[in-house]
């Protein structure tokens, strides 16, 4: 049972099932009501319905239950493999879809297809919700992303991330004229306030992304994200603290967009690393999604135009 303690800030006089889902990790609306429908979650000491507000000051505790209770379910969903061996497997995960289960949303992600696709073959060092997974990219981000198949396996990808010697390099388009490549070198930790949301923070966590400018456009620019460090949302936060938010996100942009899109552009775009068993470096690249090179495509023709 893990206890979580949030300290109200409610202006928008929202339910406490919303509240909670957009303050905790991994904590769908639905299931939050489901807690407060056995009497989890509290507020002054005592438990309250899913419809109340919480008031500015009081203070929420919630009584969260592991997720290793989870069933994980193998469902034959289809994979974009790039590559794989006996030791790892890439894959390009699309757009919409969560690497991995938690509470409230059990069922049509990453971990489930690899389930049907590999069975028992997948490392056990994250866990039972998480076998295989090394690393994560955000449910609307789409690209590449290493798999461990064994323990020796993750053990050595883990060791490579944790010591900056894997390559990730995304393909990110962001609001506004970026003029020169740069470097963003940024604390980021868990927002004060948000759960949901990081932040730039002093005393949090070293967070480095070098980006490259690839191409202009009319209050857009295409950048090349190249990550130094891996943290929580880094490339989106980073991008926002320089006035450069990613298009399409509805955590760290904009309120009116004028490209429409699922969720932000961005997309990892290519993945290094030197293979657990042989040492030998390997680097795999994706195209970019349709639905991204058509927006591309668009801004391309509206700068011919101008």
């Amino acid at each position: 049972m893990e206890k979580i303690t949030l300290l109200v800030s409610n202006p928008e006089n929202i339910r406490i099932d919303k509240y909670i889902a957009e303050n905790v990790d991994d904590v769908s609306r639905s299931y939050a009501a489901t807690l407060c429908e056995e009497k989890r979650v509290t507020v002054g000491g005592k438990a309250v319905d899913k419809k109340y507000q919480p008031k500015d000051g009081e203070v929420i505790e919630i009584d969260l239950p592991q997720p290793q209770g989870l069933e994980l379910e193998p469902q034959d969903i289809p994979l974009d493999i790039v590559y794989e061996d006996d030791d790892v497997i890439v894959v390009n995960k699309p757009q919409g879809m969560v690497v991995h289960p938690a509470n409230g949303n059990e069922s049509g992600t990453l971990v489930n297809a690899l389930l049907y696709h590999c069975g028992d073959n997948l490392s056990a060092i994250n866990g039972v919700v998480r076998p295989g997974i090394v690393h994560r990219i955000d449910k609307d981000t789409a690209g590449l992303l290493v798999v461990a198949k064994n323990n020796d396996a993750h053990n050595a990808l883990a060791e490579q991330l944790k010591e900056r010697k894997a390559s990730r390099r995304y393909y990110a388009l962001v609001n506004g004229t970026v003029k020169e490549d740069g470097t963003v070198n940024k604390p980021i930790a868990r927002h004060p306030k948000d759960r949901k949301k990081m932040a730039i923070v002093q005393g949090g966590r070293e967070a480095v992304t070098h980006y490259k400018v690839l191409e202009i456009f009319s209050g857009y620019t295409l950048l090349e994200c190249i990550l130094e460090t891996g943290r929580t949302h880094q490339i989106r936060v980073h991008m926002a603290s320089l006035g450069h938010s990613l298009v399409g996100d509805r955590t760290y942009g904009i309120a009116k967009e004028k490209i429409k899109t699922d969720g932000q552009l961005l997309f990892a775009k290519t993945i290094g690393f030197k293979h657990p068993k042989t040492g030998e470096y390997m680097e795999f690249s994706a195209d970019l999604p349709e639905y991204f090179e058509e927006i591309l495509e668009k801004l391309r023709r509206s700068n011919q135009r101008g």
